[in-house]
This record gives C-alpha cells, sequence and structure tokens, in this order.
C-alpha cells in the first residue's frame, strides 16, 4: 500500500522530471523518498520497534534503485528501466515481508495443473495464434503500405494479441455478450479506414483476420474449460 501510494498516487510529474534533470542532486528525489517513509511509518503504526530493520531495508533500497534507474535509463529504454525498477521495488517488499512473515511458497504449490493449463492456453491465444493467423492470410496480404504510412509500429500484432486475450477472459468467464460489444468497437474505429481507402480487398483482408482472430480465441475458451472440467 505504502510503495503504491508513494510511486503512482503522491509522485507529481514535476516531481518525475525534476529527479531526471538533476538525479542525486534533486530535492524531490528526496521528498519522494520522505513520502514512502511517512507512509510506511503510518502504516506500521510507527512500530519501529519491531519493524525496524524491514522499515531500512525498503527505504534504503528504494533510494538506491531509483537512482540506479536515474543514472542508468536512457530516452529510449526509459519504458525498460520503469519496469525493472517496479520489479527491484516488489521484489524487495517480499525479503522485507520474509523477515517476519514465513511463506510456504513452492513449485508444487505454484505450477499446478491447473495454472499449467492456463499458462499453456494463454500462449495459444497470443503466441500461438497470432503465427497461425500470419500464416493463413499471408497468401491475401494486400500491397497497401505508403511512404507516408502513419501506423504505428507493430500496433496490428499488440491489437490482435489484446483482442484474443479479452475474447478468451470473455469467454472463460461466460460473459459472451462482452465479445460482440468488443467485435462491434473494433469495426466502429475500423470502419474510417475502410470507407477512405475504398479498396475492397484491404476490407476483405481485414475482416478475414478478426475473423480468425476472435474464432480463435473463442475455440481455445470454450476447449479451456472443457480441459478445465476433467482435471
Amino acid at each position: 500500500m505504502a510503495h503504491i501510494l508513494g510511486d503512482f498516487v503522491f509522485q507529481p510529474e514535476k516531481w518525475v522530471k525534476g529527479k531526471e534533470e538533476k538525479k542525486v542532486k534533486s530535492v524531490k528525489l528526496y521528498f519522494h523518498i520522505g513520502v514512502h517513509a511517512v507512509l510506511l511509518l503510518f502504516l506500521l503504526k510507527f512500530n519501529l520497534q519491531k519493524y525496524w530493520l524491514g522499515f531500512l531495508l525498503i527505504i534504503t533500497s528504494h533510494y538506491i534503485i531509483d537512482l540506479l534507474k536515474l543514472y542508468l535509463q536512457k530516452k529510449h529504454t526509459k519504458r525498460i528501466w520503469f519496469f525493472i525498477d517496479q520489479i527491484l521495488h516488489v521484489l524487495v517488499l517480499f525479503l522485507a515481508s520474509a523477515l517476519y512473515v514465513v511463506f510456504s511458497l513452492s513449485l508444487k504449490n505454484i505450477f499446478t495443473d491447473k495454472i499449467l493449463l492456463l499458462l499453456i492456453f494463454i500462449l495459444l491465444v497470443t503466441s500461438v495464434s497470432a503465427i497461425i493467423i500470419k500464416i493463413v492470410i499471408t497468401q491475401w496480404n494486400p500491397e497497401t503500405k505508403k511512404e507516408n504510412d502513419d501506423s504505428l509500429a507493430k500496433a496490428g500484432r499488440y491489437i490482435g494479441v489484446l483482442e484474443r486475450l479479452f475474447v478468451f477472459a470473455f469467454v472463460v468467464t461466460s460473459h459472451w455478450e462482452a465479445i460482440g460489444f468488443l467485435l462491434a468497437a473494433k469495426s466502429v474505429f475500423r470502419f474510417g479506414d475502410l470507407t477512405s481507402s475504398k479498396d475492397r480487398k484491404l476490407t476483405e483482408y481485414i475482416l478475414i483476420g478478426t475473423l480468425l482472430s476472435f474464432g480463435i480465441a473463442i475455440f481455445l475458451g470454450v476447449l479451456y474449460l472443457y480441459f478445465l472440467t476433467i482435471l
């Protein structure tokens, strides 16, 4: 709770920019660490007699991890360092918690049959389906690229992966009506592109890809539920 509040709720954008500009000399960096310290103290009910080691570990490591991020990240690696930063903070939180709580996690408890089944189907819905769809529709790929093409790099691939994950989740949770809403929403956003291009081949190509994507996701969702019942 203290980490989420300190890193995402009570950290203004100007503090982030100030840290990136002045790094270790930034006053905003120490404001940020101070906010974390106050929040952590409050949530620990100021019981430093019991939690002093965990408190020092969390606050000190947060300062060091933030400094490493500020000095090592570049303009084109900010996104990567954001996730590295957050993963390191969470790992420290688990380590600090382990000082006071015994965790009984094991590979046997983590990799159960149901979890492995879910992981397999998530991979099928994302990576495997993307390759299958690409192989199937490549034979009809229309020449649509232009010199001034303003489409985002690999946007189509990510849209496809996300839509299949949504459809799979809707099937698994028995929210079939949401699939129709998702298909309608995608059609609305695509309508402008298709009407402006006036290219029948492009329309048919997008339609085949969309129906394949939704169809595979629905099939995998139903198949997952079937296997889930026999485990």
